[in-house]
């Protein structure tokens, strides 16, 4: 590390405070990436609240930190909430790390944030590396306007509902995904959103960082004969805007054609067009089974 500093040690902001509870990022993969300030915190706190102490670690040693740390992740989140915000409320200050990356996104550290507002307790961040941004940045799709998903559901009932309530949003779609759960997701996608520009962005920030720029059914294809590795973030293309939203001026045949061209299946366009029509779907089915 330089022994440069870039920031003003007089300046309040600075300083480490008692009762304070401070959310660190930490690197996603470039251990470079972790700032001077994040270290200074790191460092100066009472505890350091960690989802997995051995990675964090393992990242402080590289620093030649050594440190007191509370285990704090999924499993033991309303247990160790509690004692957390009581060393707070104590006078202690606290620094909440994830494994990587801004802690409280897609990660339980949200619900440490709840408990120490309704507590009374302050909380400050210290900002820095976070995935589903960097992701964003490279993807070259629309930054202006995004909306960011996180995890979808295992299940899969939940899954295919929640893509259903997304399919007409007109903003960039940011996902997270495992990589054994990865092939089931791009095909439910895919059939709910038929096909659409994608970059699904891998070991970011790492040696073998990887961007995949190509559409639903091309990622579909890919990952027929390759296995997907790593943690992904997926960037998906918004709905665009058509002609479709004003159906009117097309016939049911029509109507059904514009999403089927789109990559929908059959089935699920003629659901989509009664949902746009307000009518039934055995109505609309009905009426192309007549025209057979």
């Amino acid at each position: 590390m330089t022994n440069t500093s870039f920031y003003d040690e007089s300046l309040e902001k600075n300083k480490i405070e008692k009762g304070v509870l401070y959310l660190v990022a930490t690197p996603i993969g470039n251990t470079a990436d972790i700032s001077e300030r994040a270290l200074k915190v790191l460092k100066n706190v009472d505890a350091i609240a960690a989802e997995d102490t051995r990675n964090t670690g393992k990242l402080l040693s590289v620093f030649d930190i050594k440190q007191n740390y509370i285990t704090y992740h999924e499993h033991n989140k309303a247990e160790a909430g509690e004692k957390i915000a009581l060393r707070l409320l104590g006078g202690e200050s606290v620094a909440l790390v994830t494994d990587a990356g801004m802690p409280a996104i897609s990660d339980p550290g949200e619900d440490l944030v709840k408990l120490c507002n309704d507590k009374g307790i302050k909380v400050t961040c210290v900002p820095g590396p976070c995935a589903f941004i960097t992701a964003l940045v490279l993807s070259g799709l629309d930054t202006r306007r995004f909306i960011f998903e996180g995890f979808l559901s295992a299940q899969n009932g939940e899954r295919m509902k929640r893509l259903d309530e997304l399919k007409d949003e007109d903003r960039t779609l940011i996902f997270y995904e495992a990589p054994h759960k990865l092939k089931t997701t791009l095909y439910d996608m895919l059939s709910v959103f038929g096909d659409r520009k994608i970059a699904l962005c891998r070991e970011l920030t790492k040696l073998n960082e990887e961007v995949l720029h190509t559409t639903l059914t091309g990622a579909v294809d890919i990952y027929k004969s390759k296995e997907p590795r790593g943690e992904y973030v997926l960037v998906l293309e918004g709905a665009k805007k058509s002609k479709a939203n004003d159906w009117e001026n097309l016939s049911v045949d029509e109507h059904i054609e514009f999403y089927t061209k789109s990559g929908m299946p059959k089935m699920d366009a003629i659901k989509k067009v009664a949902k746009d029509r307000g009518v039934p779907k055995g109505d609309i089915y009905k009426l192309t089974i007549n025209k057979k």
